[in-house]
């Protein structure tokens, strides 16, 4: 668990920012995966009710996917159009920076399992193309929740913004240069990014590794 550092750059000790660490991570993801790949058996006649549910559970698959291994916002992710965002051959995002005045995007690699996953949905469903990422915001948030009791994780955890802490406590872990860090979550100022730097016991090996400001790399249309 992680405090908060308000506008002004104080701690504030009235708010926590929670994280999962890797083997929370772990099960969760496991968890997604038998809720997408579990078995199916369809009555006879039912073949089309089956793949209507399995259209509907890939697209809360990938979502969590994408939201766990990039750290953006959910809001960033659901404002992805698969058909123009994805780059497949170089397994990266496109991410539009939602908290910014100009329209500015960025771009965040991602494991190319991810990408695999992508499209091999597609294949399956080549009719979702374009709108893999429009869930309801509100629908996915319950499922994550549902997924995540099922398995014994704290209630106060299963959200999305807990993804993107986790994921930006992931990155610090592994030694991640801040700057680098902060261009993944699209953070306008290297201060927000800090945060998990001074409080995940890394601090001086981190502060070295830190080159220049550390400007968000951003792609403007």
């Amino acid at each position: 668990m992680l405090r908060a550092i308000n506008r002004s750059g104080r701690f504030n000790i009235n708010e926590t920012i929670k994280y999962m660490d890797k083997s929370e991570l772990d099960a969760l993801l496991s968890a997604f995966r038998r809720y997408y790949y579990g078995g199916f058996i369809a009555p006879a006649g039912c073949a089309s009710g089956v793949l209507r549910l399995r259209r509907r559970r890939g697209r809360y698959w990938l979502v969590f996917l994408v939201a766990r291994y990039t750290g953006a916002r959910i809001s960033e992710v659901l404002a992805i159009d698969d058909a123009r965002d994805i780059d497949f051959k170089a397994s990266s995002i496109r991410l539009r920076i939602l908290k910014r005045k100009e329209e500015l995007y960025r771009m965040v690699p991602v494991p190319w399992q991810v990408i695999g996953e992508i499209n091999l949905y597609l294949t399956n469903h080549p009719d979702m193309r374009g709108r893999i990422f429009k869930v309801n915001r509100s629908n996915f948030f319950k499922k994550m929740q549902e997924i995540g009791l099922a398995i014994n994780l704290p209630k106060e955890k299963l959200h999305p913004n807990v993804l993107r802490h986790s994921r930006a406590m992931e990155m610090i872990w592994a030694d991640t240069p801040l700057n680098v860090v902060q261009a993944a979550l699209g953070h306008a100022s290297i201060l927000n990014t800090s945060l998990y730097l001074a409080l995940s016991g890394a601090g001086i090996a981190h502060r070295r590794k830190l080159k220049g400001k550390g400007t968000c790399m951003v792609i403007q249309r």
